[in-house]
């Protein structure tokens, strides 16, 4: 209950918008690199028992891991601020230390990884704010890692944890605009995306 995980009325239609959010915003930071000559890519020759074993397994691992990382920044600390009255420093408190953890990742693209981690922090906390519920930045963060991961064959935050992708992704850089081997969440275009998603 402290976390804002209880089963309440709307909880699942919370984690369902969430889950279209966080795979949306992907598909427009997708968009902008693959239409600026950045990124390209085809459809990976999978086997229907290893397409679902990659598809079930990454869906798990990956909710299990946003599941985590919400519980600890968008959970009690924020929601305890927010109850204060402090939600604007609680999303500040909760943002700027979701970004410092992710610069000791694998191939941290400079500069960018830690804004857009932290701007990603504070589209995560403005979801919490939206519904006062968990289960909305949950959706959220999980499909947006499960798209990166398994739909796009994209690194998660400088890491390959999906082995059997959907598609086989083609980086043809700048950097600066889709991430290089950190993957988009280290360059321009997700900064973008995520700027205007927050706003939406």
């Amino acid at each position: 209950r402290s976390l804002g995980l209880t089963l309440h009325r709307g909880w699942f239609r919370d984690l369902l918008i969430g889950s279209a959010v966080g795979f949306a915003t992907l598909v427009v930071a997708v968009a902008i690199a693959a239409t600026a000559g950045g990124l390209n890519f085809s459809i990976n020759d999978l086997q229907v028992a290893s397409f679902g074993r990659s598809l079930l397994g990454s869906a798990t691992l990956l909710f299990v891991a946003a599941l985590a990382e919400e519980a600890a920044f968008r959970g009690y600390p924020l929601q305890t601020l927010t109850r204060a009255r402090l939600a604007l420093l609680g999303v500040l408190l909760t943002s700027l230390p979701f970004g410092f953890v992710h610069l000791s990742n694998p191939n941290v693209a400079v500069g960018f990884t830690f804004i857009n981690t932290s701007l990603a922090g504070i589209w995560l906390a403005i979801a919490y704010l939206r519904a006062r519920s968990l289960w909305l930045p949950l959706g959220v963060h999980w499909s947006w890692n499960w798209a990166l991961g398994w739909f796009f064959g994209l690194p998660i935050s400088g890491i390959n944890l999906v082995s059997h992708p959907l598609l086989n992704a083609t980086d043809s850089g700048p950097a600066w605009l889709t991430g290089g081997s950190y993957g988009i969440e280290g360059g321009l275009a997700c900064t973008i995306a995520l700027v205007l998603f927050t706003l939406f």
